[in-house]
């Protein structure tokens, strides 16, 4: 079903499916009926608040999402903040994006508040979601609920859920991925929508709510896999908003899971391109979207009902990215000859090495992992060579060992000129995307 709007969604299960359970959280469930009904309440009080802009903290809750529909039922534009950013951070994106209201936890609300701004005029619809971070500044993309929508109806025409289906939402809603992926995807079905109690319960929450799919970064993958979390009812993982190593989408199949793997950004509402066939890495592309590539084999996306409006107060990053509709991605890819698209880099993520030598890391990492057995890896540079980050226990001469093989294999200007073993996490951003230019600074 294709809604125009959040109300639209609601009140038309809230009249198909009433009784039906839409949401549960930890022990608490709320059929279509109730959830519509709750959602209006709340949005009759908000307007009578006198906001225009609430920042939600968003905690995943079942009281998150309500205030986030009601948020926009009462004509409130609303930014999606990461609960857990720094304090510092929190206050210059809510000055940034102009929240004169807040939700979430109330002794942060509390520390938060002397941010607060003056709200806006024109924001109904409107959903603000920070792009993922793996540049050193982040842009608040303008999305609204109409584009939301259209993405979830976008993505379930390749891949539909159905009523009786139990959707696991174990990602943050703040990143347009979870959000999407997560929870309007089983909605716009009118499936149940299990939302997830935390990293805390990563490892019991399938246990808990007993799903029949789940979407997932490669991250989250890795863990239920690795300790065995995943219950007898999934039968559908959905995988995005990273790279994944194929080892991880060939051990979930193993278990007679279908896995499905994602493409899509922030800009775009969340997801343009879906596999549905035997190879995960190869996906078709969504309905309402069309894909070119340019000379040098960079993405370019038309999204007409999905597209953002724009990155928020800063028209020349718009017209950048955004020329005459078109979306320009950064991201690398290939068509096969059956016309489905492949994932090949990513220019952000490119070394460009002094004599011009060219290293996409995604691949280049990829084939590092497979050689070593180890996923905790990245590559950057130092004193303009390639250099190996391995986070973990282990000695350089018997990572070295384990490496020669591939790096006879490789060209001179792309073989690794050091490794620096560490027990420091990489840095990351909330979707397990490497932040590259913080990984670079560290090592520099």
């Amino acid at each position: 079903m294709r809604f125009d709007s959040f109300r639209h969604l609601l009140s038309y299960w809230a009249q198909e499916r009433p009784d039906a359970p839409a949401l549960r959280y930890e022990s608490e469930t709320r059929s279509f009926s109730e959830l519509c009904e709750d959602v209006c309440k709340r949005a009759e009080e908000l307007k009578r608040s006198g906001r225009s802009c609430i920042g939600v903290l968003a905690d995943g809750s079942l009281s998150c999402v309500e205030e986030i529909f009601a948020a926009n039922l009462a004509g409130l534009q609303i930014v999606m903040l990461d609960a857990m950013a720094p304090e510092p951070l929190l206050k210059t994106l809510i000055r940034y994006t102009d929240i004169d209201t807040l939700w979430g936890d109330g002794e942060l609300c509390d520390e938060l508040s002397p941010a607060l701004m003056g709200g806006v005029k024109d924001g109904a619809g409107k959903l603000l979601f920070f792009t993922s971070g793996t540049t050193e500044q982040a842009k608040a993309v303008v999305l609204t609920d109409h584009s939301l929508c259209q993405s979830a109806w976008n993505g379930s025409a390749k891949l539909p859920l159905q009523p009786e289906d139990t959707l696991l939402c174990m990602l943050p809603l703040g990143h347009v991925f979870g959000f999407v992926c997560g929870l309007l995807w089983g909605l716009s079905c009118g499936a149940c929508v299990a939302l997830g109690r935390g990293a805390r319960h990563y490892a019991d929450d399938c246990d808990y709510y007993r799903p029949t799919a789940v979407s997932v970064v490669p991250l989250l993958l890795g863990f239920l896999l690795q300790h065995s979390c995943v219950n007898e009812e999934l039968k559908l993982i959905l995988v995005g908003a990273g790279d994944c190593p194929p080892q991880l989408l060939q051990a979930a199949a193993a278990r007679g899971i279908r896995v499905s793997f994602g493409y899509g950004l922030t800009e775009t509402s969340s997801g343009v391109a879906i596999s549905v066939g035997g190879d995960p890495f190869a996906m078709e592309v969504c309905p309402d979207d069309r894909i070119t590539l340019s000379d040098d084999g960079e993405i370019l996306i038309e999204a007409p009902t999905c597209m953002m409006q724009g990155y928020y107060k800063r028209p020349d990053a718009t017209r950048e990215v955004l020329r005459g509709g078109v979306f320009h991605t950064g991201d690398l890819g290939r068509f096969d000859e059956e016309g489905r698209l492949h994932i090949t880099g990513r220019k952000k993520d490119m070394l460009v090495l002094p004599d011009g030598t060219k290293i996409f890391l995604p691949e280049y990492e990829a084939r590092l992992m497979s050689a070593l057995g180890h996923t905790e890896l990245a590559v950057t540079l130092r004193n303009d060579r390639p250099l190996l980050v391995f986070v973990g226990q282990a000695e350089e001469k018997t990572l070295r060992e384990k490496l020669r093989p591939l790096m006879e294999l490789l060209p001179r200007g792309q073989q690794l000129a050091g490794i620096l073993i560490t027990d420091e996490a990489l840095p990351r951003t909330a979707t397990g995307k490497i932040k590259r230019w913080e990984l670079q600074k560290k090592v520099s």
